[in-house]
């Protein structure tokens, strides 16, 4: 389905607040990284760029971050049928070494997936909006 422009700038506000609360905050990386525990949040990212961008959920890349006591394989296999990134995509990562010897109270707590790939240039354009709608107030 074809979109208007209007309702793209719309999509495109709306993933800019999301970047804006769940997305790295740090300068100096190539890509945009954003990470969060609940799928819908993860969902919502990967589908925004690709109506905004035109990124394919195949060419992101993706890493769990997790508790000392939970299988990665496991939560790599969630998180690829969740986002349909393929487990060919996954960076390798290491627990959190200060969960040690404290188990993982929620037994739903899948780890957070971490989105990566997107590039700069959409993080730089991603952060100019909100400063944009402020000068417009």
């Amino acid at each position: 389905m074809k979109r208007k422009i209007k309702d793209i700038l719309v999509l495109k506000m709306i993933l800019s607040v999301l970047y804006l609360g769940e997305g790295t905050k740090w300068k100096g990386h190539s890509g945009m990284v954003l990470g969060s525990s609940d799928p819908n949040i993860i969902l919502l990212y990967i589908k925004l760029l690709e109506i905004c961008y035109g990124i394919n959920h195949k060419k992101l890349k993706c890493r769990v971050s997790y508790r000392a006591d939970q299988n990665l394989k496991s939560l790599e296999r969630y998180w690829s049928k969740i986002t349909g990134i393929p487990l060919s995509n996954f960076y390798k990562t290491k627990f959190d070494p200060r969960t040690i010897g404290k188990p993982t109270k929620n037994k739903k707590y899948r780890g957070v997936c971490v989105i990566m790939g997107a590039g700069s240039h959409i993080q730089l354009e991603l952060e100019a909006i909100p400063k944009l709608i402020l000068m417009g107030l």
